[in-house]
């Protein structure tokens, strides 16, 4: 898996990491209607980027899991990375 320190906007991503914090949930407006949303940092042994956790998979997951995201999506949102999981993307629990 490549490393958190390797990712770049505009981009794909597969990348292992642990889930170290999870923001409280707040209420946004969407094009799509109301929704939940939260940030997760994820930490590797190279530095950490933000998850963009939506809805339902605000309670899927914990501080402390190792997860793989796989073909999640990397952007540039205020000044710093973060990942979501875009139209393709999937999350796996590994530990």
């Amino acid at each position: 898996m490549p490393p958190i320190a390797s990712l770049r906007a505009n981009a794909n991503a597969t990348i292992d990491a642990t889930i170290t914090a999870i923001s409280a949930p707040r209420d946004v407006t969407t094009s799509r209607g109301p929704s939940r949303v939260a940030d997760a940092t994820l930490q590797d042994e190279t530095g950490t980027i933000s998850l963009t956790l939506w809805g339902g998979d605000i309670e899927k997951y914990s501080v402390g899991q190792k997860i793989r995201i796989t073909d999640g999506w990397v952007k540039d949102f205020r000044g710093k990375l973060q990942v979501s999981m875009g139209r393709s993307g999937r999350i796996e629990v590994l530990a």
